[in-house]
């Protein structure tokens, strides 16, 4: 089987969102990934350094500077006439360009595999990760979307790729990039920290938050997740959301403080290796994923946690 992976980048550097992907993609057969922007030979040649990637396809054009899904899912169907399977990492991005390859090729997707159990064979979760599907596809032409904790990232040095310019369908006319308002922040990002304190609606204001989780994510080199409740209370910006309509997550550390866990919770960070719970709720649903949980009001617990640090 003959499989092509989205590389997400911003025209400079790939992300590492791509990696789990490949590894995923490697479990299926040979690999072949995509470059689709505008002067994006830099994450070519990353690209072609990857561990397992047989062949890099580079389509340079300003019509797919900003990926944008109605671009560049024409790309990617006329190139699935060559492959066997799509696979995007589970992003925002990913998400919005797959389900219009899928459409093209008129072919079921398969969203957020876990595992790959064979040719066309997968699990994937269903009810906010409450139960795990396998599932197997009938369709000629495979569609997947990639979640990243659930794979090892493949190595970034080793691999000795061929680089190979493609073209294709440019502007479709269909949409049009205005701006983009990128958050930055000398923290780790969310989805590669390994470590994250996150804060939940508990904490009562955006002022409480910067003055409890702050000190200790500084103290830790943490990255500041949230729940959807906190964000949605205006405390902190939407990028910290951390579930199933937020990011998902799977750090070496990842601490709760005043969140209840609610399920769509649950389902962004469960995977993490240990998960230390603090709300003064004994009955939280939080502790009953946690490894280590701390019944205690966070005003108190967490500066004391801080200040012995």
């Amino acid at each position: 089987m003959k499989t092509l992976v989205w590389v997400e980048h911003d025209n400079s550097e790939m992300k590492d969102a791509t990696l789990a992907a490949v590894t995923a993609a490697g479990q299926m057969g040979e690999v072949h990934a995509i470059v689709a922007g505008s002067g994006c030979s830099a994450v070519a040649d990353q690209a072609a350094k990857v561990a397992g990637v047989a062949t890099v396809h580079v389509a340079d054009d300003a019509a797919y500077a900003h990926a944008l899904a109605e671009n560049v899912a024409p790309l990617i169907a006329d190139l699935m006439g060559s492959h066997d399977a799509f696979l995007a990492p589970a992003t925002t991005t990913g998400k919005n360009i797959a389900p219009r390859v899928a459409a093209l090729l008129d072919v079921m997707q398969i969203s957020d595999i876990l595992s790959v159990e064979g040719d066309k064979t997968f699990t994937r979760p269903i009810y906010a990760g409450n139960a795990i599907a396998t599932v197997q596809s009938s369709d000629e032409k495979l569609v997947i979307t990639v979640r990243g904790t659930a794979f090892d990232k493949a190595a970034t040095e080793g691999g000795s790729a061929a680089v190979e310019a493609v073209s294709g369908p440019t502007d479709a006319g269909l949409s049009e990039f205005v701006s983009e308002e990128i958050a930055e922040s000398e923290r780790p990002e969310l989805t590669s920290a390994k470590v994250i304190v996150s804060g939940g609606r508990a904490l009562g204001s955006a002022e409480k938050f910067e003055e409890v989780i702050t000190p200790l994510a500084d103290k830790l080199g943490a990255g500041i997740g949230a729940s959807r409740a906190a964000v949605d209370a205006g405390y902190v910006p939407n990028d910290y959301q951390v579930g199933q309509t937020g990011k998902i997550v799977a750090p070496e550390i990842y601490i709760a403080i005043g969140i209840s866990g609610a399920i769509q919770h649950l389902a962004g960070m469960k995977d993490s290796k240990t998960i230390i719970a603090i709300n003064k709720d004994e009955d939280a649903p939080i502790f009953q994923v946690a490894d280590l949980g701390l019944v205690a009001d966070l005003f108190d617990a967490v500066p004391e946690l801080t200040s012995k640090l």
